[in-house]
């Protein structure tokens, strides 16, 4: 699973030293990995304390980057505890779920995905 988080991050002053800049993913980083993808979705979501996302895959690169709260990320066999900070790289077809890590806090996350190549219409509904 990969999870990076902006603590671990310096600064870079971009924008003629007018903001600074954490880089999560540099630029062209992934672009071997999703030539000929497309935004798939950009959204946010929260489980609150007590629920969790239903276990589901899709063909798409899928980030979550946590604004709030903590959770338990699942992927496949691999589960870590992920907040503030964190973005997620959920990788195309893999099986994943989150739940907050008490039933009485939720974890608010950003996410977006890079759809792939070829896989044609995805119906989050049910997935």
């Amino acid at each position: 699973m990969d999870v990076r988080n902006i603590r671990d991050k310096a600064p870079i002053v971009e924008h003629n030293g007018t903001v600074p800049v954490w880089w999560m993913v540099e630029s062209a980083e992934m672009k071997d990995l999703t030539a000929g993808g497309f935004l798939e979705l950009v959204n946010e979501f929260e489980v609150a304390g007590g629920g969790a996302v239903a276990p589901h895959s899709h063909p798409t690169h899928e980030f979550y980057y946590v604004m709030s709260g903590r959770g338990l990320m699942r992927v496949e066999d691999e589960e870590r505890e992920i907040g503030q900070g964190d973005l997620v790289h959920i990788p195309p077809d893999q099986v994943h779920t989150l739940r907050p890590i008490t039933d009485h806090g939720s974890i608010h996350c950003f996410c977006f995905a890079i759809g792939v190549p070829g896989a044609g219409p995805i119906d989050y509904t049910h997935h």
